[in-house]
């Protein structure tokens, strides 16, 4: 990249002071959520547009899996899940261990060794180690969960405190949708899961939305509607604590959201509060709270000084896509084809904003290529961190883009891999986009739910498809046989870099 060792030269001589980090990780919040991406998005999310009027906001940017787990295990590696050498999967109930294996360099233990005082608060969904009574590793499901031995099983030794990060307070899978209903604090079960929860005690706002609450065994006092007010309340208390005790030394905290996953579960004070039903309070809470954390920063005086990342981990889910078309005429895939599992670019297209006053210029819009794994190496130069070469294989340095400095239509990235629900790769290079299967690599569009949402005419034979994306951004035309040339060299490039 041309200039790029100035501009780190530039930034590191400019640097005299760590900015705080603050990321706010969404969940399953497509590209059309957000009133900033969607000009005809079916409610305002005032708070998050501001965000993105006071810094940049990514067109082209992608989760590395199109589910959530794998997408957090990008977050946490700057590596998609294939490097682990396990298949791709959303655990649930006592499943583990963690994609996160113990020589992996997290990005907290990155930053932990930078200086930093890290912490996580939310979804932890990277999978845990529980052990029976017996000693045995349990490898989940939801009926181990009645068997773990909670003595034998904490500290965890796997969970975010093993992992770079000081403090967590965390929920191990999706916290109103996969027993194990429980909170883990600091690798410790305050409350164990002793209590069978039912779906029919939670609220069902418009009689469909408490879709995708499993039952099982939860903890005493366990929170559902209100899960994520509870999240950002435990990051407020941690950055109160942190600013009080030692305000000199920088913070990375992370609050991990269950909106918008399914159940659509909006706490009271949002319910009603827009005329997109159910789902779209429960994206107006997000934007509500996320809006509270950062005038809490400026509160607490840290706001100058600190780099804020929103960011989602996938597409919508698949009936929250259907249901809001259908009933509030909003597209949450934002005009991309397929949604959450699917490999088309409504599966992993997402909404990313940063802020960080006085290096990244308020306003700004960038269709610079972008994955949620170029976070880890973005992150090491903002800390002044040199990493191992073998560290974050699937992440590139951004921090030229935030800075200002790449001309328009210059590309950080050479290439770029997402995994989609069965663990089939895409690959992009510029404007192409070339899929390693046939089909949606996720949803069933033979299903009479999404048959409306299927192409009309029937798909070719082909084993693969491929897309010039500035041509044919909707991932209609498959030019798998008629760009055979450009099909092979992509074929060739995405098997030297899995192999």
């Amino acid at each position: 990249m041309v200039g790029l060792t100035s501009v780190l030269a530039d930034w590191a001589i400019a640097a005299d002071k760590l900015p705080n980090i603050l990321i706010i990780y969404a969940d399953d919040l497509g590209y059309g959520d957000l009133s900033a991406y969607n000009e005809n998005c079916a409610y305002e999310t005032p708070h998050l547009d501001q965000l993105a009027a006071e810094g940049i906001r990514f067109t082209d940017a992608h989760s590395p899996s199109t589910i959530c787990s794998p997408s957090r295990y990008g977050l946490m590696s700057g590596q998609c899940v294939f490097r682990t050498g396990r298949r791709l999967t959303a655990f649930e109930g006592a499943s583990g261990p963690s994609y996160l294996r113990p020589d992996d360099l997290t990005i907290a233990e990155m930053l932990q060794q930078a200086g930093y005082k890290t912490a996580i608060f939310g979804k932890w969904h990277l999978g845990l180690t529980w052990y029976g009574s017996d000693g045995k590793q349990l490898r989940g499901g939801f009926k181990d969960v009645t068997e773990i031995d909670y003595e034998l099983s904490t500290p965890l030794i796997d969970g975010p405190n093993n992992q770079g990060f000081d403090e967590s307070f965390v929920t191990p899978n999706c916290p109103t949708t996969d027993p194990l209903y429980l909170y883990i604090e600091n690798g410790m079960v305050p409350v164990p899961a002793n209590q069978r929860h039912k779906r029919d005690t939670l609220p069902n706002p418009g009689g469909k939305w408490r879709w995708d609450n499993d039952e099982g065994w939860k903890a005493p006092g366990y929170k559902f509607v209100d899960a994520d007010i509870l999240f950002f309340d435990k990051t407020r208390e941690f950055l109160d604590r942190h600013v009080e005790e030692a305000p000199d030394q920088p913070f990375f905290a992370v609050v991990s959201t269950q909106i918008a996953h399914a159940p659509v579960l909006p706490a009271d004070q949002y319910s009603g509060s827009t005329q997109a039903g159910a789902r779209g309070d429960f994206v107006c809470e997000l934007d509500s709270l996320t809006g509270d954390l950062l005038n809490h920063l400026k509160e607490l005086g840290v706001d100058d000084n600190t780099l804020v990342i929103f960011n989602s981990d996938n597409g919508p889910e698949t009936m929250h896509t259907v249901w809001m078309r259908e009933d509030h005429q909003h597209d949450a895939a934002g005009g991309w084809r397929g949604m959450k599992r699917d490999a088309w670019e409504g599966g992993h297209r997402v909404p990313m904003m940063m802020k960080w006053s006085g290096r990244i210029s308020p306003g700004r819009v960038s269709d610079q290529l972008i994955n949620t794994t170029d976070i880890f190496k973005t992150l090491a130069a903002v800390a002044n961190v040199d990493l191992p070469e073998d560290v974050a294989l699937d992440s590139f340095n951004m921090l030229p883009e935030l800075l200002g400095q790449i001309p328009e239509g210059e590309s950080i990235r050479p290439h770029m891999i997402t995994q989609s629900f069965r663990g089939e790769f895409q690959l992009r290079v510029g404007d192409w986009k070339y899929l390693d299967h046939a089909g949606s690599g996720g949803n069933n569009y033979n299903d009479r739910t999404l048959q409306p949402y299927a192409k009309k005419e029937p798909e070719p034979n082909f084993p693969g498809q491929l897309y010039n994306l500035k041509q044919d951004p909707m991932e209609t035309n498959n030019l798998y046989e008629q760009e055979a040339e450009k099909r092979k060299e992509m074929q060739a490039l995405l098997k030297s870099i899995v192999e």
